[in-house]
């Protein structure tokens, strides 16, 4: 069986909008992840909005509510989000949902219970965070989890698993198993908000180079990555070859121009070859 097709972009106006004020929340003194993923949503579906933003953050306070009053230490705090969430709620991952573009959405992860590590992770985070639990992202390669308590006392958990508390040697069997390497302390300390942000739009973008009917996805994402206050250089490539991609020769050429300006002061060769390219999208328009 073929998968749905997945959720459509906004309109010009709405998305104007919306890249706005992910802008602005991105670069606030203290950005919000829900309200970072609903604005990723919203760009993604245009079927979301300021309604169906309003009743995600709800449900996330909703179902914080239900978490017993501090139940105690690290370990008691992941089995309560362990029960609530992947036991009574059935939130969880299967490896269909790589698949998807909707398991990359916080809304459509909040409704189908469904979703890729970092999305069911954030449901762990903004759900604990909002009852008071000392908790955080860890951004394991290839495979995202939530950590809670300071790092001597250090308890993670693996939402994609509904929940399931990680024992001493599990991190290192994830981390293995993704990438064939081993731990490194350095992988276990919390995410920053920000850098959730750009690994979810690192997955949509990935979501969209494996369809190239889907370039939309991938420009959307990328722009979304370029409005972050930090972000690598190369992805100004990236949108200039989307660009080109999908027809709009001057703007992906006046792109390819900008990023050679950057490349110069490094690499003059490589910078010539930008131009060169730039030069070959114009002439796309005779």
């Amino acid at each position: 069986m073929r998968p749905p097709n997945p959720p459509c972009p906004p309109s010009p106006d709405r998305s104007a909008e919306l890249r706005r004020r992910f802008a602005e929340e991105a670069r606030s003194e203290r950005p919000d992840l829900s309200a970072l993923c609903l604005l990723v949503s919203a760009q993604a579906d245009g079927t979301l909005d300021e309604a169906g933003i309003d009743a995600a953050q709800i449900e996330l306070d909703e179902l914080a509510g239900q978490l017993p009053f501090r139940p105690g230490g690290p370990r008691s705090w992941a089995v309560s989000l362990r029960e609530l969430l992947g036991d009574r709620r059935g939130f969880r991952g299967a490896a269909v949902d790589y698949q998807r573009l909707e398991s990359s959405l916080l809304h459509e992860v909040l409704g189908r219970r469904r979703g890729l590590p970092i999305l069911l992770s954030v449901v762990w985070m903004e759900v604990a965070r909002r009852a008071g639990a000392p908790v955080y992202g860890v951004a394991l390669p290839g495979h995202f989890v939530v950590g809670f308590g300071p790092p001597e006392e250090q308890v993670l958990a693996d939402p994609f698993d509904g929940g399931r508390v990680l024992a001493g040697a599990d991190a290192e069997l994830l981390v293995a198993g993704a990438t064939g390497g081993s731990l490194e302390p350095s992988m276990l300390v919390p995410a920053r908000t920000l850098d959730v942000v750009q690994r979810i739009l690192n997955n949509v973008r990935a979501w969209a180079a494996a369809r190239p009917e889907r370039s939309d996805v991938g420009l959307w994402a990328v722009e979304l990555a370029l409005l972050l206050p930090s972000h690598p250089a190369r992805l100004r490539y990236e949108r200039a070859q989307l660009l080109v991609q999908r027809g709009d020769f001057v703007e992906g050429a006046g792109e390819l121009e900008a990023y050679a300006g950057v490349v110069a002061a490094v690499d003059e060769a490589a910078a010539g070859r930008l131009r060169q390219q730039a030069r070959a999208a114009r002439a796309r328009l005779n």
